[in-house]
């Protein structure tokens, strides 16, 4: 048994007569700027926003959880501005922190103090908000709480889809649930004709085929999107001017919206409940899971098949396998962007030197294997688990130490192109070999060359 920390959501109904209450919460209608409260000092504040008449007559309808919100995410925006500038944090370079817009940020709030309980299987109580009825049964939180092998540090507030969530942050004792066969490796490729193509190291294929919700629903979006432009809408271009005019919406485009919001939801809902179900089948199944690291923000950028890619979920896919298999304890490998997975031989490991997406079927050249493209990458895959705990240098391999590659083997390289302040050509050919310098990504690093062998 282990203590592990885990987030559940239930959407709530609020009362007509607290429906707005949530929304104040969440959007405070008179923000204080810094220029309104300089003169203030320290814990004079307290006294000062029960008399003052700018923020006397709503700041105590709000919860305190609500500046304080404001206030985290600020500085926690600051923070990793300043470790991004100078060079502390990982992945690309943050800007600096822009005030959020009243018209389309998500209205959230957490509340870490105060009353903060599940009062039954269909209701939960919160500061200022009190008890609200939830849309969900929350019976499994109320025993595990009950039992003492649940806290709750923490509730947030959101609005989203159209609806009103709140997402619970606990910390459970759970015990390792084991997996029906613990010591079966499968490996996974995902695709978008097939959603996945699973093969595991037992020799069982299987193929999920792909929901594609959008698409589903594509016919009716284009006929509400088409309604939706002849309602006069928030905003309007001016050609004279080039500039774009802010107006109240009309009440039938704020009806057209919101029908077309409802699709969009259910299609969200829908693409979120399969690839739950597929993940969590999975993990209960199989001891090892082998996923590529695809770069998928990458792959949307080809027009062709962005809309299919971001139906399909794939980097949804892998956050949702490696966190369920924290929970039982078991493995998650992730091949190297860079290993051929596609390109492989799945019965001699010959590689390919080029296989377009185009060809389906991948056929081996040394052995003479015809086999699916997709099957072929899933078998690579599952062996890849195996010899990710030996640690035979594989690219990707788990557990493989870091050796260094002077000519980029396991990446694609480009050519460098020529420079034009190059010298000019000599009358007898080309420059000695003693003379010539070499570009930095061919130079050879003898040393890191004898430790490979």
């Amino acid at each position: 048994m282990r203590k592990s920390g885990k987030a559940g959501q239930t959407s709530g109904h609020p009362t007509p007569e607290s429906a707005t209450q949530p929304r104040h919460t969440l959007h405070d209608p008179e923000p204080i700027t810094p220029q309104s409260r300089r003169w203030i000092r320290g814990k004079e504040f307290n006294q000062v926003k029960r008399t003052d008449p700018r923020y006397a007559h709503w700041w105590h309808e709000n919860s305190k959880e609500a500046y304080s919100t404001g206030l985290a995410n600020a500085a926690a925006a600051f923070d990793n501005y300043a470790k991004s500038k100078n060079g502390r944090r990982k992945g690309a370079r943050m800007g600096t922190p822009r005030f959020k817009s009243k018209r389309k940020a998500r209205l959230a709030c957490r509340f870490t103090t105060g009353s903060i309980r599940v009062a039954d299987e269909g209701h939960v109580t919160l500061p200022v908000l009190g008890t609200i009825r939830t849309h969900e049964s929350t019976v499994k939180l109320v025993a595990r709480v009950q039992s003492g092998m649940a806290r709750i540090l923490s509730a947030t507030v959101r609005h989203e889809r159209g609806r009103w969530f709140v997402s619970f942050q606990t910390e459970v004792k759970r015990e390792i649930t084991p997996v029906a066969r613990p010591g079966v490796a499968v490996g996974i490729d995902l695709g978008v004709k097939v959603l996945a193509v699973m093969a595991d190291s037992a020799g069982q294929i299987r193929y999920v085929d792909n929901p594609k919700h959008y698409e589903g629903e594509q016919k009716r979006l284009r006929r509400l999107s088409r309604r939706l432009s002849r309602r006069q809408g928030p905003a309007v271009h001016d050609r004279a001017t080039g500039k774009t005019i802010r107006r109240e919406p009309s009440k039938r485009w704020v009806k057209a919206n919101a029908e077309r919001n409802r699709v969009h939801h259910r299609v969200a809902n829908l693409r979120e409940d399969a690839l739950h179900k597929l993940t969590t089948a999975v993990r209960a199944e199989y001891g090892t899971v082998v996923v590529e690291d695809l770069n998928v923000a990458g792959m949307l950028r080809n027009r062709r098949l962005a809309r299919k890619i971001a139906d399909a979920g794939f980097a949804e896919i892998r956050r949702q396998l490696t966190y369920k298999g924290q929970r039982n304890a078991c493995p998650t490998v992730v091949a190297s962007r860079w290993y051929p997975s596609s390109k492989t031989c799945s019965s001699c490991k010959t590689v390919k030197a080029k296989l377009p997406l185009h060809v389906r079927v991948f056929s081996c050249d040394a052995c003479g294997l015809v086999i699916d493209r997709d099957e072929n990458a899933a078998r690579n895959l599952a062996d890849l688990a195996s010899a990710g705990t030996t640690g035979t240098g594989v690219a990707g391999d788990r557990g493989t130490p870091s050796v260094p590659k002077p000519r980029g083997a396991d990446q694609k390289t480009r050519a460098s192109r020529a420079s034009r302040k190059a010298d000019p050509v000599r009358a007898g050919g080309a420059k000695p070999p003693h003379r010539r310098k070499e570009p930095r990504d061919l130079q050879q690093d003898t040393t890191a060359q004898l430790g490979l062998w």
